[in-house]
C-alpha cells in the first residue's frame, strides 16, 4: 500500500522515507558524518565526491545516504526545497542527534563551529569550506578547521576590537608542504547595505573593522596564529565585489592586499566549486592572485 507522502511507485522522497532498524555506519558513512560534523550540511555530489578515492560507484553512494536516511543518522533540512526546480538538486544532507550521539559513542564526535542565523547563508559558507577540504585533500594540502584552531588556547571566533568584535563567516588554515596559511572567510550575499550611517553591519563597516583589526594583529593574538592570514571575500554578485574593492582601496589601501575576492556560482554544484577552488583570487586592483 503506497504511504503518505511517497510517490505513485511507493518509493521515498523529500518529504517521506521508510524507517529501518537495521542500519549501521560503515567506515564510509563515518567520513561523510565526520565531514558535516566539521563543515555543516553537504550536497550529496560533495559526499560522494569525498569518498570517490574507496567508492567510485556514485548511484551506490546514493542509495547508502538513502539508507542512513532511513536508518535515522541522516536528515534533509527543510530550507533547501525553497529553490526554484528544487526536485532537481540533490539532496543536502545533516546529521541527527542519532548520528551525533553515534560519533560520540566511539569516541569521534568534535565540537565544531558552525555558523548558525539564515540556513542559506550558513549553506554557501558550509559548502564552499567542505569543496575546498576535498580540493585540499586531492592537492596534497590538509584543511585545518576552525575548531582545531580555537581550542590551542581556549579562544573563541569572535576577535574582540576597540568599539566592538569581529566574528568572521569561518576560520581555517590550510597545511602546505612549504608551510602553513590562515584564512578567515566572509560570503556576502547582498543583505547588508554597502554604506549605513546606523549601526546595523555593512560592507564600509566590515572594512573598517578588518583594517583595525590587520593593523594591530588582534587576530594573531587572540588566535594565536604564526601563520600568514589572508581574508577572503566571497560574493554572489559581480558589481557588490566590484564595490568592496573600491571600498578597499578607498579606506584601507595599506591592508587591501590582505583581502582576496571571488564570485561563487549561484549553482552550489560540485563541478562550479571545484573551479572556482581551481581559479585565481582577485586583488583590490583586479590582480590575478593565488590565495588558497
Amino acid at each position: 500500500m503506497k504511504q503518505p507522502h511517497t510517490d505513485s511507485l511507493g518509493r521515498a522522497t523529500f518529504h517521506y522515507i521508510d524507517q529501518r532498524g537495521d542500519v549501521r555506519p560503515t567506515p564510509r558513512a563515518l567520513r561523510w558524518f565526520k565531514h558535516i560534523e566539521r563543515h555543516g550540511p553537504q550536497s550529496s555530489e560533495f559526499l560522494y565526491e569525498l569518498t570517490r578515492d574507496t567508492h567510485r560507484c556514485k548511484d551506490t553512494a546514493l542509495r547508502d545516504l538513502q539508507k542512513l536516511r532511513a536508518g535515522g543518522f541522516l536528515q534533509l533540512p527543510k530550507q533547501q526545497r525553497a529553490t526554484e526546480r528544487a526536485e532537481f538538486n540533490p539532496y543536502i544532507y545533516d546529521l541527527t542527534r542519532q548520528a551525533h550521539d553515534h560519533l560520540k559513542g566511539l569516541g569521534l564526535a568534535e565540537i565544531t563551529v558552525r555558523l548558525t542565523g539564515h540556513w542559506w547563508h550558513a549553506y554557501t559558507v558550509s559548502a564552499f569550506t567542505g569543496s575546498l577540504d576535498i580540493v585540499a585533500q586531492r592537492n596534497g594540502n590538509t584543511f585545518i578547521p576552525a575548531h582545531e584552531i580555537l581550542e590551542r588556547n581556549g579562544a573563541e571566533l569572535a576577535i574582540p576590537l576597540h568599539g566592538g568584535k569581529v566574528i568572521p563567516d569561518q576560520l581555517f588554515a590550510i597545511r602546505y608542504p612549504e608551510g602553513f596559511r590562515a584564512f578567515m572567510l566572509e560570503v556576502d550575499r547582498g543583505t547588508e547595505p554597502i554604506q549605513s550611517g546606523a549601526a546595523r553591519k555593512s560592507l564600509a563597516k566590515s572594512v573598517e573593522q578588518y583594517s583595525q583589526l590587520l593593523n594591530s594583529d588582534a587576530h594573531r593574538r587572540h588566535y594565536d596564529l604564526r601563520a600568514n592570514t589572508l581574508i577572503l571575500w566571497v560574493f554572489n554578485n559581480p558589481a557588490r565585489m566590484v564595490e568592496f574593492q573600491n571600498l578597499l582601496q578607498a579606506r584601507c589601501p595599506a591592508q587591501a592586499p590582505s583581502f582576496l575576492c571571488k564570485v561563487v556560482p549561484f549553482r552550489l554544484s560540485w563541478e562550479n566549486l571545484q573551479s572556482l577552488h581551481q581559479a585565481a583570487w582577485v586583488s583590490a586592483n583586479d590582480e590575478a592572485v593565488d590565495g588558497v
